[in-house]
């Protein structure tokens, strides 16, 4: 099993209000999980109006698959022109040893 992460911190500069933001987030996060079948969300930021924390989970049985998954996910993000994507961030997440 292999099992990785990726965050996106994004900015948004057209956004007034949460609810502007709302609008913006929701159809990156509910897209990213309808496409590539992965656990998202907006993980931080939730209070201020202009930028908004996505954090996004894959999980596949083998390496290559994860990479191509969060590959095709970050090419998603960026493909957003209302948002601007300040920083991103992959990890992998250790299988302990049984």
């Amino acid at each position: 099993m292999f099992a990785a992460s990726v965050r996106f911190e994004l900015f948004i500069p057209d956004c007034h209000t949460l609810k502007q933001k709302r609008s913006v987030v929701r159809p990156i996060v509910d897209g990213l999980r309808r496409r590539y079948r992965v656990a998202s969300a907006e993980v931080g930021e939730q209070d201020k109006w202009q930028r908004a924390d996505i954090g996004v989970a894959v999980v596949a049985g083998t390496e290559a698959h994860v990479l191509d998954v969060l590959g095709e996910v970050e090419r998603f993000v960026w493909s957003f022109p209302e948002v601007e994507v300040i920083t991103s961030g992959r990890s992998w997440v250790e299988e302990p040893d049984a």
